[in-house]
């Protein structure tokens, strides 16, 4: 029993009576029916933004910003869209709200350790997941609006895989190990999903 515990017993005079003066908790407020607005502004359908023109911390538009985004997470669902390629997509999104043409955003999304499988083509989805892959049209969207998308060769090597098992808007990297180091020296903030 630690120091504090046994302070807090000796000035409550016991659980029983720590019980006996503890308030109830509150009682839970009614959930607001409100009508959240999200908009696409340059990846239509994917990575929604709720539009607040009024806040004064945000991307200025005449600043170059290089992002390295670090895509580890997976949904346990594979038949669903990965919420961290839809969150990638808010952050182009988010930034083209901002007003930042897109010439001054340089995202380097790398598709990290589990994260690769979300780039495999159909056919090799298929097989590992017995689902089509629901990431395939949102990644081709994210590298036309700039976006560059990468994998890890060494985990390619460790999940007995080959380049050509994965889409092609996807660049094959020398490692997940060393992609950050690199990207990092280059000037670019680190994101994680």
């Amino acid at each position: 029993m630690t120091l504090r515990r046994v302070l807090s017993l000796m000035l409550c005079g016991g659980l029983a009576a720590c019980a006996a003066v503890t308030p109830p908790a509150p009682k839970a407020a009614a959930p607001v029916a409100a009508t959240v607005e999200w908009i696409h502004p340059l990846i239509d359908g994917y990575g929604g933004v709720h539009p607040n023109a009024e806040l004064p911390i945000r991307p200025e538009p005449d600043i170059d910003y290089k992002i390295f985004v670090d895509v580890v997470h997976v949904n346990p669902d594979h038949g669903q869209l990965a919420d961290s390629l839809d969150r990638l997509a808010r952050l182009v999104n988010l930034m083209a709200y901002a007003g930042v043409p897109p010439e001054h955003v340089h995202i380097a999304a790398l598709l990290d350790g589990g994260a690769g499988l979300l780039a495999l083509t159909d056919e090799a989805y298929r097989k590992r997941f017995k689902v089509g892959n629901p990431n395939l049209a949102l990644l081709h969207l994210l590298k036309t609006h700039g976006v560059m998308l990468m994998l890890c060769s060494q985990a390619m090597a460790e999940a007995n895989l080959s380049q050509s098992d994965f889409s092609p808007d996807a660049t094959v990297t020398l490692s997940a190990l060393t992609d950050p180091v690199v990207f990092g020296q280059r000037g670019y903030s680190y994101v994680q999903l």
